[in-house]
C-alpha cells in the first residue's frame, strides 16, 4: 500500500438546496494554496492547439444540487481560456446502477450547457474506476493529449487498489487528476488524496459555504489545461491580492 504525507484537503464550495445560489467572496488563501499545488506539478508549459480537460462528476441522486451549480460554471471556464487559445471539455458522468457516460468533446458553452441540463442525477454506486480507464483508453489511442481530468464526487465505494493503480497509469502518460471532494468523508479522502498524488494532479474539498471558490478553481484548472504553468502563472497575476503574492513568491523560487 502506498503512505501518504498528511492530508491537505481544504474546504472550498457549499451547495444550498435552491437553484439560486449567493456568491460570496472566495478566500483567497484557498485559491492560492490550490494554485500553488497545481503550479509544483512540473508537467510541460504550453500545449498545441485548444485544451483538452475531461470534466467528470458524480450524477448519483444526492449529487442534484451541485449538478447544476456545474451548469453555470461551465461557461466562466470558457470565458477564462478563450484567449489562450481555447479548450475543449469532455463531460463524463456516472448514475444508476452500472451507467456510465462520456460525451463529444465541446469547445462551445452553450452546447456543453444544454447537454448538462438535459441530465437528471440518478441512485447509484461510484463507477470512478469506469472514469479514470475511459480517459486512460483516450489517452493510448491515438488521440490528441488530454491535459487535465477534473473529477468531483463524495465518495468511494470500489477497491482503493483499482482506483489507485489506473491513477500511477495515468500519472505515467503525464495526465494529472484534479479531485474536488464534496463533504468529508475520510475514507474517501485517503482515496481521492492518492489518486492526485500519483497523477501529480491536486486534492481539494469543499463543504458547501462558497460557490464562488468552486467556480475559482475549476477556471484556474481550465486555464492550466489551456496554457500550462505560464498560462496559470499570468492568471494568479492578474487576480491580484493574495493570489498575486503568491505567484510572486513561487517566481522567486523557480
Amino acid at each position: 500500500m502506498i503512505r501518504l504525507s498528511p492530508k491537505f484537503g481544504l474546504p472550498i464550495y457549499a451547495v444550498n438546496s435552491t437553484r439560486k445560489t449567493e456568491l460570496r467572496p472566495s478566500s483567497p488563501d484557498a485559491v492560492n494554496q490550490f494554485l500553488q499545488k497545481v503550479r509544483s506539478t512540473g508537467l510541460p508549459v504550453r500545449h498545441e492547439g485548444q485544451g483538452r480537460l475531461v470534466f467528470a462528476m458524480d450524477a448519483t441522486a444526492s449529487r442534484e444540487p451541485l449538478w447544476d451549480r456545474a451548469c453555470h460554471i461551465q461557461g466562466q471556464m470558457f470565458e477564462q481560456t478563450a484567449a489562450l487559445g481555447g479548450l475543449e471539455i469532455q463531460l463524463a458522468y456516472y448514475r444508476g446502477y452500472g451507467e456510465f457516460k462520456a460525451m463529444p468533446w465541446a469547445a462551445d458553452a452553450q452546447i456543453l450547457l444544454k447537454t448538462m441540463t438535459a441530465i437528471r442525477c440518478a441512485a447509484g454506486h461510484t463507477q470512478i474506476a469506469k472514469v479514470l480507464k475511459h480517459v486512460l483508453v483516450q489517452a493510448r489511442g491515438g488521440q490528441r493529449k488530454i491535459n487535465a481530468l477534473v473529477f468531483v464526487g463524495d465518495s468511494v465505494e470500489e477497491d482503493p487498489d483499482t482506483l489507485t493503480r489506473h491513477a500511477g497509469e495515468l500519472g505515467m502518460l503525464g495526465i494529472p487528476v484534479f479531485v474536488f471532494q464534496d463533504g468529508a468523508n475520510q475514507s474517501a479522502e485517503k482515496t481521492f488524496v492518492q489518486i492526485a498524488k500519483l497523477t501529480r494532479g491536486a486534492y481539494c474539498r469543499f463543504d458547501g459555504s462558497s460557490a464562488a471558490q468552486l467556480r475559482d478553481l475549476l477556471c484556474a484548472v481550465a486555464v492550466y489545461a489551456a496554457g500550462g504553468q505560464k498560462a496559470l502563472s499570468d492568471h494568479g497575476r492578474q487576480q491580484g491580492g493574495e493570489a498575486l503574492k503568491l505567484i510572486q513568491q513561487l517566481d522567486k523560487k523557480g
